[in-house]
């Protein structure tokens, strides 16, 4: 269903993501709004920083792919907003290691703000 597609016309990815991917036609579509690391059990941003905030976005993520019955595996692109640039490489890493297979494809942004104040906010797409 899901197919990485490489060309060494354009620059190859330099992190845990794909150049594209292509999606089998008649594949389900589905659009996750973006995650901010809100704790589900109190419903507050955590605490600690871009660390443990990377990591919440990942397991609130997570909790909606098992709603679906779909796993990382099914993610074909991701969108991460960062509000600081900075923390690139922390958010990168730890996103890496939810991605070890053919990751989807993947835009990074910086923005002047996210909600509550957020340091991270990743939405995906998934097709089953």
């Amino acid at each position: 269903m899901k197919k990485v597609i490489t060309s060494k016309s354009a620059p190859a990815a330099i992190g845990p993501y794909s150049q594209a991917i292509s999606v089998e036609s008649g594949a389900r579509t589905i659009y996750f709004s973006g995650a901010i690391a809100l704790d589900p059990a109190t419903g507050q941003l955590v605490s600690g920083g871009i660390e443990p905030e990377t990591k919440q976005c990942m397991v609130n993520i997570e909790g909606l792919l098992k709603e679906i019955g779909a796993t990382f595996e099914n993610v074909v692109k991701t969108t991460i907003f960062l509000a600081s640039m900075s923390d690139f490489a922390v958010v990168n890493q730890i996103y890496g290691g939810y991605f070890r297979k053919d990751p989807p494809a993947r835009s990074t942004v910086a923005v002047s703000q996210l909600p509550r104040n957020a340091k991270v906010e990743i939405e995906v797409t998934v097709a089953l």
